[in-house]
């Protein structure tokens, strides 16, 4: 179902992950991501999975909440599986007529699908344990050097965490409407594949007539509120770091530093 989609949504618990700044969390997830890029090794697979199995732990989300972002991703999993399978060469394991799978494509299928699934885990802890203001706020300061040569960062922090926000609003839009398509005789499953996207049309007007008029509400009560920019506003709860929040860096760097020297290593002995 639409709704069991978790990409975007905000967890609410007293976890020690939840009560960091936000900022340590954005450079934590920016430094994890590339840390997934840094290996091609089996011991480089295995740090990410105990580093990421104790930040879900420390998190207080549940697995199953985690594992049900995942669905959404099926289909680029199979996708890019497919041809990390059949279209990377050397030895070939197994061939019917032309179709043939090697021993270097099997690998990198096998091991490309657990580097996606990693990158999706990490990056979602991140809107799991932070609210869309706590991103904003991150954002912003993280970007704040920017100014000086005339970026808009307030403007682009705002977009993004309202982006966020919304995407788990249009998902709960989209699951009503198809309930309510499905109440009324359409079919969404059967038939070809010109046969579902013509089906979808029903889905995607009233869809879209939504999301502009929620984005019209927001600009009417950003504008009721007398929104004017970043420019002269001061934070309610501004952001300063704490002794956890500078553990936590030692962590993510000591955590990084493995990576960087499994890495280092695999690339001597290999």
């Amino acid at each position: 179902m639409i709704r069991d989609i978790t990409i975007g949504q905000y967890y609410p618990s007293d976890s020690i992950l939840h009560r960091l700044d936000p900022r340590v969390k954005l450079i934590g997830t920016f430094l994890f991501i590339v840390s997934l890029f840094l290996f091609d090794s089996l011991y480089g697979y295995i740090a990410v999975a105990v580093f990421l199995v104790t930040i879900i732990k420390l998190s207080k989300v549940p697995f199953r909440f985690i594992a049900k972002g995942m669905k959404a991703i099926v289909v680029l999993m199979l996708f890019m599986a497919f041809f990390n399978l059949f279209f990377t060469p050397g030895n070939t394991i197994f061939q019917i007529w032309i179709i043939k799978i090697t021993d270097n494509g099997l690998r990198q299928a096998i091991f490309m699908g657990i580097r996606l699934i990693f990158l999706i885990l990490g990056s979602s802890l991140m809107t799991f344990t932070t609210t869309p203001n706590q991103l904003t706020d991150g954002l912003e300061k993280i970007m704040k050097p920017l100014n000086r040569i005339k970026v808009p960062v307030h403007e682009i922090s705002m977009m993004m965490s309202i982006a966020l926000r919304f995407i788990p609003i249009l998902l709960e839009e989209t699951d009503k409407i198809m309930k309510a398509q499905m109440a009324r005789g359409a079919d969404f499953e059967s038939g070809g594949v010109l046969k579902r996207a013509k089906s979808l049309i029903p889905l995607l007007v009233p869809l879209f007539v939504s999301a502009f008029r929620r984005a019209n509400d927001l600009a009417m009560a950003m504008e009721a509120r007398c929104y004017r920019g970043g420019d002269g506003r001061t934070k309610m709860k501004p952001l300063r770091y704490q002794n956890r929040d500078y553990l936590a860096y030692t962590c993510v760097l000591a955590y990084f530093a493995i990576v960087i020297a499994l890495g280092i290593l695999e690339n001597r002995l290999f």
